[in-house]
């Protein structure tokens, strides 16, 4: 295909911070590749470079964060020419390709999901792309009801349902007067403990316990914002620690 005029969208969930969404390239150099890196959508563009280097067409635009809260996201690029409308959840992003082409050529399959393994050092180091995708839309093709109905060739449509697995994890929701009280282990002389939060306020107290024997406690907040650490420890010189990210 050889196109001025591209319109991608889709929606995606996922727990996962790395993976290919799509991926799309020919033979004259140009790609398009749609993926998550650390929870973020990257954006990668080449409608073209020449062999001499005076033309670099490479084009990466960064959006969004903490993408991987296994909640439904929306995606739609729109490109005319060099001009580029991404939007990641009605927030859109205006920008323009590096070099001077306007055609996207992909001589070679699009695929979803993943990208196939070309021996260059870029198709083996990304991770494909694990969870649910939905309204797959290209160019004006329904690709997730065509390749429900085995309707596009050729495709390989490798090891898809179509469902989508919610996870088994069960979320606790705080009211900010309410809190949990759990047993502790005595005579454990390791403390540890993991969590996953989302909260729109900037002051809070995630977690707090004392330690067994009156050896101190461990204190877990959010602080304007950010994360603090407080450990305070009775019986040693130096009985405070506080960490904050």
């Amino acid at each position: 295909m050889k196109t001025l005029k591209d319109v991608i969208s889709l929606k995606f969930k996922t727990s996962e911070s790395e993976g290919v969404i799509f991926h799309g390239e020919g033979q004259q150099g140009d790609y398009i590749t749609l993926e998550l890196k650390k929870a973020k959508l990257v954006l990668n563009l080449n409608l073209g470079s020449n062999q001499l280097g005076s033309i670099f067409g490479h084009t990466s635009v960064t959006t969004g964060s903490l993408l991987d809260d296994h909640h439904w996201h929306s995606i739609i690029i729109e490109r005319h020419g060099r001009n580029i409308n991404l939007t990641l959840d009605r927030h859109m992003q205006h920008f323009r390709t590096n070099g001077e082409f306007d055609y996207l050529d992909l001589d070679y399959e699009i695929t979803f999901g993943g990208m196939p393994f070309s021996g260059k050092p870029s198709s083996n180091s990304r991770k494909n792309f694990k969870g649910c995708m939905e309204s797959i839309n290209y160019n004006g093709n329904n690709i997730t009801d065509l390749a429900r109905r085995k309707k596009l060739e050729p495709s390989n449509v490798g090891n898809l349902s179509f469902s989508c697995v919610e996870p088994h994890t069960v979320p606790v929701f705080f009211n900010a007067t309410s809190y949990l009280e759990v047993p502790g282990r005595p005579s454990q002389d390791v403390f540890s403990v993991s969590f996953l939060f989302r909260t729109w306020n900037p002051n809070g107290l995630l977690l707090f316990s004392h330690f067994s024997d009156d050896l101190g406690n461990v204190e877990i907040d959010i602080n304007e914002g950010k994360v603090s650490v407080h450990i305070n420890v009775s019986q040693v010189k130096k009985n405070r620690i506080d960490i904050s990210s």
